[in-house]
């Protein structure tokens, strides 16, 4: 599918769901109408493998034969906290502590969706980093791909070092323009 930006539009809504396994999801529209399909090559293309059910998304689409597609990523905000659980090892961390580190170049070591957790490694550092499945999930994924290029907010936990806030490199990049 060719992108035509004269047959786009742009529109707000919310992830369904997407399985990066087999390669698609489907967003539903805030203004409703039928679902959205997400192609995981357009999600690639904003510099993510994933993103987490019930994330808001805003999106660039375009009406097919096959129904209305998306066919650029814009924005991707996660799921509202409400809906997530907590995590014990950041609840007694100075919020201001979190917001305050500073996003740091990484790549997924591996993570396994199915025990909640993995390990990435950032540059110039020999500790790993632990990534809890919660923390993915409040930062809009729900997956990561081992060798995955992410940028990542670190904080000293308990138990080491451990991200606080995951989001795709390109991501990253767009926000310090």
């Amino acid at each position: 599918m060719t992108k035509d930006r004269e047959n786009t539009r742009r529109l707000k809504g919310q992830v369904k769901w997407f399985d990066p396994v087999k390669g698609f999801g489907f967003v539903v529209a805030d203004e409703g109408g039928p679902d959205i399909l997400l192609h995981a090559n357009v999600l690639r293309n904003f510099g993510q493998s994933s993103v987490a059910d019930r994330a808001g998304i805003e999106l660039e689409v375009q009406q097919t034969e096959r129904g209305i597609q998306a066919v650029e990523v814009l924005s991707i905000e996660p799921p509202d906290q409400d809906t997530l659980s907590g995590l014990a090892d950041l609840e007694d961390i100075d919020p201001e502590e979190i917001r305050a580190a500073p996003l740091e170049p990484a790549r997924v070591k591996w993570f396994d969706k199915g025990k909640g957790f993995g390990f990435a490694n950032t540059f110039g550092r020999d500790e790993d980093v632990f990534i809890h499945i919660e923390v993915l999930r409040r930062s809009g994924m729900a997956d990561l791909q081992s060798g995955e290029a992410l940028a990542i907010r670190v904080i000293e936990g308990k138990r080491g070092r451990m991200a606080t806030e995951v989001c795709g490199w390109e991501t990253a990049v767009k926000r310090s323009d």
